[in-house]
């Protein structure tokens, strides 16, 4: 028998589980059953699949190559399972329908607001989350379906069979600092201006990151030995408002502080930036409310 027919969905509650504790006894005791009941169900598994899910040790379980795959589904599976529990829950209580929305840099604070705003004056009734993060984060949840789109700057590693994109603006970097800063009294600015002040940078592999790289390298320059990383945007604007430290910031996530006279970009423009982007999935069928969404989106970026 095909060992799929067998498979229930409490199995893969039991999978998960021996895989997060990579032990029998704690999960057998987590999912209140007894081990040697867990154990056969385990050994019979890998006997219908004809695989070895775990490798045993003298310190537990080790999931397997077969295992991982398997993981990877019944994860996805149970996402979905919750996700379904949650958007029924909200149909019950008068939801028109559910979404969440990622934003990363500016986006978090501009794009994706702006989006949600004409989404709710379109469906009064929908539930929308919204998330903040760095891309290759946001992008992860997109994958593992606790997101629905994902919103920030293009990379190549984001394009894949799974995922859908569209472009929304193109938007460039800038070198920023304080107002007031002792930068911005100087005639004209080089690197060698730059480095005479601490730099905050973003999270290794984050678009933003990958172009400063770029940026540096054209330059036949290197990041500062005691750059500081951040992946928050806000938390790196505070340091700034409060410090001589530099970073680098798009346009419009720095228009609000530029208003309130906190911050101010520097003459130093990066010779390209990548667009920003919109992302979803292309695995599942889209509901109203995730289609909304993106149009939405489209329609607050449109020329």
């Amino acid at each position: 028998m095909d060992w799929t027919q067998r498979i229930r969905l409490r199995h893969l509650q039991l999978l998960i589980s021996l895989a997060e504790t990579q032990n029998v006894s704690r999960s057998a005791e987590l999912l209140h059953m007894t081990q040697p009941a867990l154990s056969k169900w385990l050994k019979d598994l890998e006997a219908d699949m004809g695989v070895e899910l775990f490798e045993r040790h003298a310190r537990g379980l080790r999931p397997t190559h077969y295992c991982e795959v398997l993981l990877e589904h019944a994860r996805r599976i149970r996402v979905d399972l919750d996700r379904a529990r949650e958007e029924m829950a909200l149909l019950l209580a008068g939801s028109t329908g559910y979404v969440a929305i990622g934003g990363s840099g500016a986006t978090i604070a501009s794009t994706v607001p702006g989006a949600v705003l004409a989404l709710l004056k379109a469906m009064p009734g929908a539930r929308v989350d919204i998330v903040e993060g760095t891309m290759d984060r946001l992008m992860e949840m997109l994958g593992r379906r606790e997101l629905d789109v994902a919103v920030g700057r293009s990379h190549p590693q984001y394009l894949t069979p799974l995922v859908e994109s569209e472009v929304l603006y193109a938007e460039p970097l800038h070198f920023v600092a304080r107002k007031g800063h002792p930068l911005h009294r100087l005639k004209s600015m080089d690197w060698d201006d730059l480095y005479r002040y601490r730099w905050v940078v973003f999270s290794r592999d984050t678009p933003a990151r990958t172009l400063l790289n770029e940026e540096l390298r054209l330059a036949q320059r290197s990041l500062p030995a005691d750059a500081l990383q951040s992946n928050s945007v806000f938390a790196s604007f505070s340091m700034l408002t409060a410090s001589d430290m530099v970073t680098i910031a798009s346009q419009r996530s720095i228009a609000q502080y530029e208003r309130m006279g906190a911050l101010q970009r520097l003459p130093m423009r990066f010779s390209s930036a990548p667009p920003v982007m919109m992302y979803w999935r292309n695995d599942t069928s889209r509901s109203t409310a995730v289609a909304q969404a993106l149009q939405c989106l489209r329609d607050l970026e449109a020329p």
